[in-house]
């Protein structure tokens, strides 16, 4: 009997050793989802002199301040940072917006990342926003957020949005949603949003389309969804490209000169955005420059400075004669980003007009 105890204690004691292993290895059930925060800079990392002062400068927190700054964070994901650039948004530049696309598009490849937020600044943070929209390949989540207020000001809101914008990305409703601002509370899609207020808090909207969800307190839910094409259907891949093509925005105004858009073209630009009046109309004086510009391989885009309605083909312009092309919903400075892109692959504006209806 003394035999058969000791044989029954040892192998209790070798099954306890075979399973440590695994018990130590083994997923825990409530895991958090690790989203990696990309740092551009801007009002979100300003700091000024006072906190009831409008005076204070762009980018002077780094991403570990951010993070740090919002303890809650850790709540609801598992964060790492990485710092892209550190400026304000309104000298973002087509070199970053390749270096952030090409480092994107690396970490949505490892299977220990489930989403991605970037802080940005709220000047050019649409136009950041739809261009990543468009080159990033990817169902994961991922979330631009910005503030109007700096860190150091009385009642900050970068905070706030921040933690929204982490529990956006984390989670699993968001997934292949297409690139997405975080705002005041607001989830936006890249492709609709813009900033619509210089200074107020609630500063972005989507005048066509509304917001896609809200976010608040950890709880996020989404009403709709956009059926455009976007991230991981889009057409658009900037791996092996070191410089998007040159394309230029003019405005459109009663009685314009023609002075300042021949100073654009003399520049020879790929293409050229033109914010027309009404339908996006383009004034007579200066139809002869732009069809003579898109004969030479110039492309041409009508939009429109109106912030509501498209701007469709073959109204009181004829597109189908001059070879313009029509922006559809898309702004000016949307419509740009697309026209870069486009002629990454194209100089054909029917295939060109295709894309801006598409996309």
């Amino acid at each position: 009997m003394v035999i058969k105890l000791k044989q029954l204690a040892s192998l209790s004691y070798l099954l306890f050793v075979l399973l440590i292993p695994s018990v130590c290895n083994a997923e825990p059930v409530d895991k958090k989802p690790h989203i990696v925060v990309l740092a551009t800079g801007g009002t979100i990392a300003g700091s000024g002199e006072s906190a009831v002062q409008g005076e204070y400068s762009s980018g002077e927190l780094s991403v570990e301040d951010l993070i740090k700054a919002v303890p809650d964070l850790q709540t609801i994901a598992d964060l790492s940072g990485e710092q892209i650039s550190n400026i304000g948004s309104q000298d973002m530049s087509k070199n970053i917006w390749l270096k952030l696309a090409k480092r994107i598009n690396q970490l949505v490849q490892k299977e220990d990342v489930d989403g991605i937020v970037i802080t940005h600044g709220t000047d050019t943070m649409e136009e950041t926003a739809y261009f990543l929209h468009l080159t990033l390949h990817t169902q994961k989540p991922v979330v631009l957020v910005g503030s109007m207020r700096p860190a150091t000001a009385l009642s900050s809101d970068g905070p706030a949005n921040l933690f929204d914008a982490v529990s956006v990305a984390a989670s699993s409703a968001a997934q292949a949603r297409g690139v997405m601002v975080v705002m005041n509370g607001h989830i936006f899609s890249a492709g609709d949003v813009i900033k619509s207020h210089t200074t107020n808090v609630d500063s972005f909207a989507s005048p066509s389309s509304g917001p896609l969800g809200s976010a608040g307190h950890g709880h996020v839910e989404f009403t709709q969804k956009t059926l455009k094409k976007h991230t991981y259907r889009s057409d658009f891949s900037i791996n092996n490209i070191k410089a998007l093509p040159s394309v230029e925005i003019a405005g459109g105004y009663a009685d314009p000169s023609i002075k300042a858009l021949a100073a654009i073209l003399k520049t020879a630009p790929d293409g050229i955005i033109y914010i027309g009046l009404g339908n996006g109309n383009i004034p007579s004086n200066l139809m002869p420059l732009l069809t003579k510009a898109q004969k030479k391989g110039t492309q041409i885009v009508r939009t429109s400075r109106s912030p509501e309605g498209a701007t469709t083909k073959n109204g009181e312009m004829n597109d189908t004669k001059t070879h313009f092309i029509a922006s559809g919903s898309l702004n000016a400075a949307k419509s740009r980003v697309l026209l870069m892109l486009a002629l990454t692959k194209t100089h054909d504006p029917e295939l060109i007009q295709t894309y801006f209806d598409t996309y």
